[in-house]
């Protein structure tokens, strides 16, 4: 039986990355001779030396992620000392990073599982957003960050997913004469809810064009200026009702007024 070469993956994380890098360069030399043992959240020189101990003793190599600068300068001496050969993975990168953008490495570990927390947050935020969209399933208001209510064309969707991205579950339901609200919106706390109103004149303009990109006629009741006028009277009952802050999105870009959202809220919740 042949015995497998061991390389020893270091981290003052949690090594995936080492560990992956390690892995790939091992496919090249027919990968299965190679044994991987990840040491992770090495935080202290004892950590290090036991290590380095182990390396001796196997004549093996380290590959290591290490970005605190005395754990660094410590396992670059000790395997110098000791004729180890200590591979760092990150240094030569992160130099060229200081080199060409003139910025300073934050030098803390962690911050790369830290940015997939973050990915995956929003991507939970987006999935929440696409499923609770238009009033699709009431539940959703009750388990979201931030619940938008208004007519017809006044964005509630396109702000929905802009604010999806930065993080946030986001419900919307429409405010239609014919059809109640769900119940559930009036369970929602004020400080979680955003009515959106628009001017009649905006909304008869937008919900003329979206006629037209669906090749129907610009006289059709859904733009006619009563049932707007209606649509908005009802709108601003339900409104008043909920007791929830009002933005005016007439004429605003979704990033105006994702950002007015959010300033209100602040201001709700603070009090």
């Amino acid at each position: 039986m042949v015995q497998k070469e061991v390389v020893y993956v270091v981290s003052d994380s949690v090594g995936e990355t080492a560990e992956f890098v390690v892995k790939a360069v091992a496919t090249q030399f027919n990968g299965g001779q190679v044994e991987i043992r990840r040491n992770s959240y090495v935080d202290d020189f004892e950590d290090i030396e036991d290590v380095i101990m182990l390396a001796k003793r196997g004549h093996s190599i380290i590959a290591y992620t290490i970005v605190i600068p005395s754990l660094k300068e410590y396992i670059d001496q000790r395997a110098t000392e000791e004729g180890i050969l200590a591979v760092d993975l990150l240094s030569p990168l992160m130099n060229a990073f200081v080199t060409r953008f003139n910025k300073q490495p934050h030098h803390r570990p962690g911050l790369m599982r830290k940015l997939d927390e973050e990915y995956f947050k929003k991507i939970e935020a987006i999935e929440f957003a696409v499923k609770y969209d238009d009033g699709r399933d009431p539940r959703g208001v009750t388990k979201a960050d931030i619940v938008l209510i208004g007519v017809s064309r006044t964005s509630k969707t396109p702000l929905s997913m802009y604010l999806a991205h930065q993080r946030f579950k986001v419900a919307n339901v429409p405010l239609v004469p014919e059809v109640p609200p769900p119940d559930e919106l009036f369970q929602v706390p004020r400080k979680n809810c955003i009515g959106l109103i628009i001017s009649p004149d905006k909304l008869n303009e937008i919900r003329k064009e979206r006629l037209k990109a669906l090749g129907l006629g610009s006289q059709a009741n859904y733009a006619s200026f009563q049932r707007i006028l209606d649509e908005l009277d009802h709108a601003e009952k339900i409104m008043k009702r909920v007791g929830c802050p009002i933005i005016d999105v007439s004429n605003k870009a979704v990033e105006e007024t994702a950002g007015l959202i959010l300033d209100v809220l602040k201001k709700e919740r603070s009090l």
